[in-house]
This record gives C-alpha cells, sequence and structure tokens, in this order.
C-alpha cells in the first residue's frame, strides 16, 4: 500500500517552513510521497493575494528539486468552500491503495474539533501533526505528532516584510523569490532583487 503525505495550505507564497515540514515528515514517516494541495477557498480564510495559477507557478519552482514531492490541485476542481472531508473522499476514489497521512501544523491540531465531518475525517485520514511557536498539541482526536525543527514562518508574514521592501532572502527558495520580484506579486518591485 502506498503511503502519501498530503499538505494543503494556500502556499501564498510557499516557503522553507512548508518544505521543511514536508521533507522531515516524509522522511520520519517513510512516505513514498509528499503531495502539496494548494486550497481553493480555505473554510477559515479569506481569498488569496495571487491567483491560483501564480500559486501553481511558485509550488513548482519550490519543489522542483525533490521527487518525492508532487502538487495536486484536486481542490481547483470544484467549487466553493475546500472542505477535507470532500477532498479525501475524492482522493479515496482516485487512489484506492493508499493510506493517506494528513500533515497539519498544531494551529490547526487545535481547530480539529471545528472541521467539517471530523469524526468520519479522523477515520478516513491519518493525522500527522508538526509543532508550531505557541500552539498546544493536546487533543482528543488521534494524531500521530512529528517531531520536527520548529519554524516561525509564515506566508503571511513573508507578504508583510515584501509590502515593507523587506528582504525574503533564505525564507523561500531562491526560485520562488525571482519569481515573486519578476512579477511584481505582494507590492514587490524589481528594485528588491539584488537583496
Amino acid at each position: 500500500m502506498k503511503k502519501i503525505g498530503i499538505l494543503g495550505g494556500t502556499f501564498d507564497p510557499p516557503h522553507i517552513g512548508h518544505l521543511i515540514i514536508a521533507n522531515e515528515v516524509r522522511e520520519q514517516l517513510d512516505l513514498d510521497e509528499v503531495r502539496f494541495m494548494p486550497n481553493n477557498v480555505p473554510p477559515h480564510k479569506t481569498k488569496t493575494s495571487t491567483s491560483n495559477q501564480e500559486r501553481l507557478d511558485m509550488l513548482t519552482l519550490a519543489i522542483g528539486s525533490n521527487p518525492c514531492f508532487t502538487i495536486d490541485t484536486i481542490e481547483w476542481e470544484r467549487n466553493g468552500p475546500s472542505y477535507t472531508i470532500d477532498t479525501i473522499k475524492l482522493l479515496k476514489e482516485r487512489d484506492t491503495n493508499s493510506e493517506i497521512y494528513f500533515i497539519i501544523g498544531a494551529d490547526m491540531i487545535e481547530y480539529l474539533p471545528k472541521w467539517k465531518q471530523i469524526d468520519e475525517l479522523s477515520e478516513l485520514v491519518r493525522f500527522t501533526g508538526v509543532k508550531r511557536p505557541g500552539y498546544s498539541t493536546e487533543t482528543s482526536y488521534p494524531v500521530t505528532l512529528v517531531d520536527i525543527p520548529e519554524i516561525a514562518v509564515s506566508s503571511s508574514w513573508i507578504r508583510e516584510k515584501i509590502s515593507n521592501g523587506k528582504t525574503i532572502k533564505y525564507l523561500v527558495p531562491d526560485a520562488v523569490k525571482i519569481y515573486i520580484e519578476e512579477n511584481q506579486l505582494y507590492g514587490s518591485t524589481k528594485s528588491i532583487g539584488n537583496r
């Protein structure tokens, strides 16, 4: 049976924290692959700053050097909010001989009781939790914790830095940084390209 990790998110933009989480979880749980799954309309967030195509382009650049990383745009194939239970049911239909490890940060562990059909969902996936600074990992749901370095980097923080004209060097892969600058995303200008 194939072991597939799923890492969802807006990836607006993808950053080193996403890559470290995916790599550490894959290695420690001996997963065959980790699929990055960009959200369409996250139920708990507002619309993204960039288009789906721009997020896909950045994600493609971010994971390009790792053959164990792939992208699954399954959530873009339907309208409305992206509830995880609906996505997982579709994945189970596509990948009938697979075991799904759904990777979540500690902020989402706290939020689990509010997820749509959480009891059914917890029977379909193996929740895999990673720590985040400032969040508890205590929960009554079955979550396998994976010990990884706690990286206090977020996409919102990176967007804020860009809009303030600050460098994002080392926070995102170089190819993503160049893409952001060339396309002047998040209020960036080409003039910060050498930082």
